[in-house]
């Protein structure tokens, strides 16, 4: 019964169990055996096999030699997150005459029997307690997958009933959609279908369910909440959304990344190695970028070079960034939102558990920024935190409007002050069309300094028009400050031009100063190597 419960829910333990229960019983109770096993799924006759059958059987066979890689594997070896020209353009898909076309390559795959119940079981598992066709593909090293996103709607299907159009009945519908999250591209795996409405509605019905996070209803009909692998799930209905969809957003294919393995293109020490002193000399930093760009995995690979001594808090809308499991012997608590503890309390208590550093998962509400530019300020040694702004101007504005939001300032000019000053640099990633991510700017965000004393040269003029014209002067400056003049100037530093990393900037003189604060003697020698090498 617990096996049952927990197969559900992510936990590859109960599922395997649940596996050889269902395999003893169509062995022993069912008779099944090397004789006619093949009236199940047609394993002697590769012709009346189905795209389904044949995709499974390749994935199995790839999965006894590469594990939890053999999708992947089997991705490369065929190129098929290549784009392709295909129906309404060029498209990220794998359609069924792929999937024959390789199976044909492959054939013949050498099967026992135990092989051939094992794929069996697999099937009727995935009908019965598992995610339908997507359930070994969601067990892999994947981005993430996503399902009922594309295709007609019930609804638009309903209002096309009597309009003759052989054409429409060659759609496809919601449930057929499945889609792909690997290496930042999103691939339409067309091959695959649901196959109903029903089963879509049965897998986003239980793929949400871990921890029982609350009904998903008409009236509440979105639910976030994770896996018990730390999968990421987003789960949707009608009315909010047009159809059922869910996605599944996963992250242990990027842990214990290194930036070398990150950062691939050509000039690649030179951002690797600015991020480094970053994180060594305690910079208040934001990883920005669109979705799908790799903050989240950038994130977790630059936490290493944080010093082992700081104690690290992390603030989340639902567990992802897991870092116990890559950073174990750290000083680590993650807390996160729930239906009754709200973000901002979760940060208000963290003031309180002897936090060094704090790291915010996503920057994405009005009261989180608003909370996270105050500790930034007062109640931590630095903050790093991810944001989806496209410019490190938008960074700042986007903070300052948050500010202004929540009502901590009035003045708009104050606000952009502040977080000016908070916030030190912003590392922007960014994916091509390829699906090749990178990182696109390293800015630095400088405050101008308005301690400068107002120009007061009227005060010692005698003659009563110059006076006049210098108090004029005085004026226009003090108007200038309150209204259009810029609270911060950007500097980038390092930029991604022509497929290479190059030096544009040097390093502000205040930056360098500070980040000498935080780092040992020796290492001071070599940051100031490295600073020195934008002149060279």
């Amino acid at each position: 019964r617990k096996a049952l419960k927990n197969c559900t829910y992510g936990d590859v333990n109960a599922k395997n169990y649940i596996k050889e229960y269902i395999r003893d019983i169509i062995i022993n109770r069912y008779d099944i055996n090397e004789a006619n096993i093949n009236r199940l799924i047609p394993f002697h006759s590769s012709a009346h096999l189905s795209t389904q059958d044949q995709f499974e059987i390749m994935l199995y066979h790839y999965k006894r030699e590469h594990q939890q890689k053999a999708l992947e594997q089997l991705i490369k070896d065929y190129s098929l997150a290549d784009p392709k020209e295909a129906d309404h353009g060029i498209r990220y898909i794998i359609t069924k005459e792929d999937i024959k076309r390789i199976y044909e390559d492959i054939h013949p795959i050498r099967l026992n029997f135990s092989d051939k119940i094992a794929i069996v079981t697999q099937r009727i598992y995935q009908k019965y307690k598992g995610y339908g066709v997507i359930d070994e593909i969601r067990d892999m090293q994947i981005d993430g997958i996503s399902g009922g996103v594309s295709g007609i709607p019930p609804a638009f299907r309903e209002s096309m009933k009597g309009i003759d159009m052989p054409r429409v009945k060659e759609l496809p519908y919601n449930y057929d959609a499945i889609w792909l999250f690997f290496k930042g591209k999103t691939i339409h795996l067309s091959f695959l279908s649901f196959g109903s409405e029903r089963e879509l509605i049965r897998i986003c019905k239980n793929i949400y369910r871990y921890n029982k996070p609350g009904q998903l209803s008409e009236s509440n009909g979105y639910k976030i909440n994770e896996m018990k692998d730390g999968s990421r799930i987003v789960v949707a209905r009608p009315p909010f959304s047009e159809s059922w969809v869910f996605f599944v957003r996963k992250f242990d294919s990027v842990q214990k990344c290194e930036l070398s393995e990150l950062i691939i293109d050509s000039g690649k020490e030179r951002p690797i190695e600015l991020i480094k002193w970053l994180i060594r000399g305690s910079r208040i930093t934001a990883i920005t970028g669109s979705q799908g760009t790799g903050k989240t995995t950038l994130l977790m690979a630059i936490i290493s070079y944080i010093n082992p001594a700081y104690t690290l808090r992390i603030q989340e809308m639902a567990f992802e960034l897991n870092l116990r499991k890559v950073y174990p012997y750290r000083n680590i608590v993650t807390f996160r939102e729930t239906a009754t503890i709200s973000g901002q309390e979760g940060l208000d208590l963290q003031k309180k558990t002897d936090g060094t550093v704090n790291i915010l998962g996503e920057v994405a509400t009005a009261p989180i920024a608003s909370l996270m530019i105050q500790m930034a300020q007062v109640a931590s040694l630095f903050t790093l935190f991810t944001h989806h702004a496209k410019t490190a101007e938008h960074l700042i504005n986007s903070l300052r409007n948050n500010l202004l939001q929540t009502k901590v300032f009035s003045n708009e000019k104050v606000a952009e002050q502040q977080v000016a000053d908070v916030v030190n640099f912003d590392i922007h990633l960014e994916k091509d069309v390829d699906g090749h991510r990178y990182i696109e700017r390293i800015t630095e965000i400088i405050p101008v300094d308005f301690k400068k004393s107002y120009p007061k040269a009227y005060q010692e003029e005698k003659d009563e028009g110059k006076r006049m014209t210098h108090f004029m002067d005085t004026m226009t400056e003090f108007f200038e400050r309150m209204t259009d003049r810029q609270t911060f100037e950007t500097r980038d530093l390092i930029r991604f031009e022509s497929g290479r990393y190059v030096w544009v900037n040097e390093m502000s003189g205040k930056s360098k100063q500070a980040i000498k604060q935080y780092i040992s003697i020796n290492e001071r020698i070599d940051f100031d190597r490295f600073v020195g090498q934008v002149h060279s």
